[in-house]
């Protein structure tokens, strides 16, 4: 079962407990109760599933007092695509803005489950197992959704307005809660922290000051949530309804390589090597590097390589992933090698760059990709765009 002291942790008046946290503890409590009398989710550890009944009891709370997060995600993935929640469908049932829905419990326990627990991190939202247990935890908090209270506090963003100084306080306070322990955004957000604290020995003096710094420079440089928003475009989406100007960039010229790369590739921007000898090859022939060097030598050994190249950023390179990729003039595709494979690439970090990633879906390059044990195609297809925000985060968006 989960403590207060857990609890509280995930709550916005965080360390104060307030008049209605004891209520929303219980109700998670019962979800967890509900959980192991009728075995709900037999394939998770238990500590995976108290911290998936935290999240919907996040989100149960925002929607109770329509806190605002829970409709800055469904509203932006309206405008990006053109469906309020990623993977369900609401069938008959209406989809009812700003309260309990059975598709929203359903993802959240996806998101929680997933995003929680390294063995099935890449798993079929259609599972029966998720679905099934979601649709008995939806039962319960409809069943008291008319008399839940509004939970005290958790209206941070109500009255406030980006640019008003007497709100800035308020404002970082929100941020702050947001970035690090909202429901939204936690359970996207544990494979940076991770990362963040694998680079720190935490048994030195100096252990946690680093561990904090990083954490502050990640708040304003990392994308969190399940759409990997900057935490400037969260605040932006949900006290204003929209997301913050953009930041004009300065325009580029055309990188050096580009000429070079499209003359010898015929006007293409992606090319296609088996090996490293290959690759290295072009590198001379084509870029004029320098003969007889071994260029980039840590990517020796590699095989499979895919060079892009981007008019003002340069070149990027990926390898290994070559056999997923059904493109035209790839004689390295292997259809039953990308069924497995292939969505190795929305989800692992640092297997495919963002722009290339891109550019393969848009395409339509990556049809193999598919859940493990799963064969439906469209599913991932559909949501490619979502699924690489989740997983990848920065390895997407950072660029």
């Amino acid at each position: 079962m989960v403590t207060m002291q857990q609890f509280l942790l995930r709550q916005p008046a965080a360390p104060e407990e307030t008049s209605t946290d004891r209520y929303y503890l219980d109700l998670c409590n019962r979800l967890l109760e509900v959980a192991e009398r009728e075995r709900l989710f037999p394939s998770y550890p238990v500590k995976v599933v108290e911290r998936t009944a935290m999240a919907v009891i996040g989100y149960y709370q925002d929607v109770i007092c329509d806190a605002g997060i829970w409709r800055s995600f469904i509203n932006e993935c309206r405008r990006l695509y053109g469906y309020t929640v990623p993977f369900y469908d609401n069938g008959e049932e209406e989809y009812l803005d700003y309260e309990l829905n059975r598709i929203d419990v359903r993802f959240m326990v996806w998101y929680g489950l997933s995003m929680n627990y390294e063995a099935r991190r890449v798993w079929n939202p259609l599972d029966s197992e998720i679905v099934n247990g979601a649709d008995e935890w939806w039962r319960i908090l409809d069943e008291v959704y008319d008399e839940s209270p509004l939970p005290a506090d958790y209206r941070l963003t109500h009255e406030l307005e980006m640019h008003a100084e007497e709100d800035s306080e308020a404002i970082y306070k929100l941020g702050s809660w947001l970035f690090l322990h909202c429901y939204l955004m936690t359970p996207a957000y544990a494979m940076t922290l991770s990362e963040i604290a694998s680079g720190i020995d935490l048994s030195k003096d100096d252990g946690m000051k680093k561990l904090q710094e990083s954490m502050d420079r990640s708040m304003g440089e990392d994308p969190t949530g399940p759409l990997a928003l900057y935490l400037r475009e969260w605040l932006y989406l949900i006290i204003e309804g929209k997301l913050p100007p953009s930041r004009k960039e300065k325009e580029k010229g055309e990188h050096k390589y580009y000429t070079a790369f499209t003359r010898a590739t015929g006007g293409k921007e992606m090319a296609i090597f088996k090996s490293y000898e290959e690759l290295n090859s072009f590198f001379i022939s084509a870029l004029g590097w320098e003969s007889g060097q071994e260029h980039l030598p840590q990517i020796k050994g590699g095989h499979d390589f895919i060079l892009m190249v981007n008019r003002e950023k340069g070149m990027l390179l990926a390898r290994d992933i070559a056999r997923c990729i059904c493109c035209p003039d790839n004689p390295l595709y292997e259809k039953d090698y990308a069924k497995v494979h292939a969505i190795e690439l929305l989800t692992e970090r640092g297997c495919c760059p963002g722009d290339l990633l891109r550019h393969i879906c848009a395409n339509g390059w990556l049809p193999d990709a598919v859940f493990p044990g799963d064969d439906n195609h469209g599913l991932v297809a559909a949501n490619y765009d979502f699924i690489s925000r989740c997983y990848l985060q920065q390895y997407y968006r950072g660029d």
